[in-house]
């Protein structure tokens, strides 16, 4: 069921970052068709972006600590750290605006349609929603 939900700005982290339409998924949840220029995150991003770097460490301290020095020294490490540190500005953004759930589609950091991916479908289940509300 989608359903439409108002919320304020609970904080505002890099304001304007997201101004527009973003959907925020995860991968149990496709994204359907959607304008390239619509920004898609991923809350499940962060955790798959250190399993795929970390993989599974040792149960040896030792060993495990070794494993993970050696991950972090490793030339593509900064890049890999860019990456998940933008993954996790996502994931921030959402808290920020008080997402409840996923999937979710947000208009302006204001409006959000909450079981769809489809930003079609948000998009007219917004108006439908301001149209009974006028």
């Amino acid at each position: 069921m989608v359903r439409l939900i108002s919320f304020s700005l609970a904080l505002c982290l890099s304001a304007g970052t997201f101004a527009g339409t973003v959907i925020y998924t995860d991968t149990a949840h496709p994204v359907s068709p959607s304008s390239p220029d619509i920004p898609i995150v991923y809350l499940d991003a962060p955790d798959r972006m250190q399993s795929e770097l970390f993989g599974s460490l040792p149960t040896d301290a030792a060993l495990a600590k070794k494993q993970a020095s050696d991950i972090l020294a490793s030339p593509d490490f900064k890049a890999r750290q860019q990456q998940l540190a933008g993954a996790y500005q996502g994931v921030m953004k959402a808290w920020s605006i008080g997402l409840k759930k996923y999937p979710a589609v947000v208009f302006d950091d204001k409006w959000v349609v909450y079981g769809t991916t489809d930003v079609d479908v948000a998009t007219h289940q917004l108006n439908a929603w301001r149209e009974g509300n006028q």
